[in-house]
């Protein structure tokens, strides 16, 4: 797989967003920034989000709805990569916010759930009606981290609720093409979990959550992205590359990237062919021509 670089110099980029002129958006969780990257590598930043923006995703209105995780400690390898650590002494707190692309202004639509403050918001999707699911994958301290889940969300700021508790510091996040699917990747387990839907926003619950198959070798996953066929495709730590899901569980695929911390994977391009993949540790956003093509997401452009 020919692996081109589009842009690097970010500050652990992640929730790439294909937008129709070309661009990519990015977060940069290093330096709380929304970013613009264009087809030919330039960087502009749209909105100065500051905590720690995690995931995005083109929601209704065209508005960019983020998930800031609040912040983290930054640890500095020999090599010049940078890791996330801990929650810091700046701390500022879980959100979901919403950015107006043409001003850069930025509201806040939750910071809470029945009066349980958000920890650390990191992936989230929309479906075909508009409201949206996202993940807290919490935050760790030294001696403790927090329990957290999964929630369903109105883009307008009127409603959110707490679906799924408790996960294992739940990531990635997804819905089959006919949305009767949930998708969540847990990050410390390397496990990949499927919910079926009754309707949106709730769980079938007379259909128990089934496990995409395992690979063997140590990995944690990040966040995800679904195909035009269904398949999962899952952003891999530690071994660094794309795990591919077959959504019957029957198997998986493993497509190497050159970063341990490979974090996240958007479709775009002509027909949806081509992967954007952020390399987090090495600052970089790259693409490749992906062996199939991927799922339009509802509200992208």
């Amino acid at each position: 797989m020919d692996v081109i670089e589009i842009t690097s110099g970010l500050g652990f980029p992640e929730g790439p967003v294909v937008l129709d002129d070309g661009s990519i958006l990015v977060v940069e969780i290093a330096k709380g920034f929304l970013t613009r990257v264009s087809a030919t590598g330039d960087q502009e930043v749209v909105a100065n989000l500051g905590g720690g923006p995690n995931g995005a995703a083109l929601g209704p209105g065209g508005f960019c709805y983020v998930c800031n995780n609040g912040g983290f400690e930054w640890h500095q390898g020999r090599d010049g990569r940078t890791f996330p650590g801990n929650q810091p002494t700046d701390y500022s707190g879980g959100r979901i916010e919403r950015v107006d692309l043409q001003t850069g202004s930025v509201e806040t639509l939750y910071d809470a759930c029945d009066g349980e403050r958000l920890k650390g918001p990191n992936d989230l999707v929309f479906d075909r009606q508009g409201g949206f699911w996202f993940t807290d994958h919490g935050k760790t301290r030294p001696r403790d981290r927090d329990r957290t889940g999964v929630f369903y969300a109105e883009a307008d700021g009127s409603r959110i609720e707490e679906v799924i508790f408790p996960l294992e510091a739940p990531n990635g996040i997804g819905l089959s093409p006919d949305e009767t699917e949930l998708y969540v990747a847990e990050t410390p387990t390397g496990r990949v979990w499927a919910y079926r839907l009754s309707a949106p926003g709730v769980i079938d619950a007379e259909h128990p959550r089934r496990m995409l198959s395992q690979r063997s070798d140590f990995h944690m996953f990040d966040s995800l992205a679904v195909d035009a066929d269904g398949s999962v495709c899952v952003a891999t730590l530690i071994t660094g590359g794309i795990t591919v899901h077959a959504p019957d569980g029957s198997g998986t695929e493993f497509y190497p990237m050159p970063d341990v911390i490979t974090t996240n994977i958007a479709f775009g391009g002509v027909n949806h062919a081509e992967a954007y993949i952020t390399l987090s540790s090495t600052g970089k956003l790259v693409k490749v021509d992906w062996p199939r093509p991927g799922l339009r997401l509802n509200f992208q452009c």
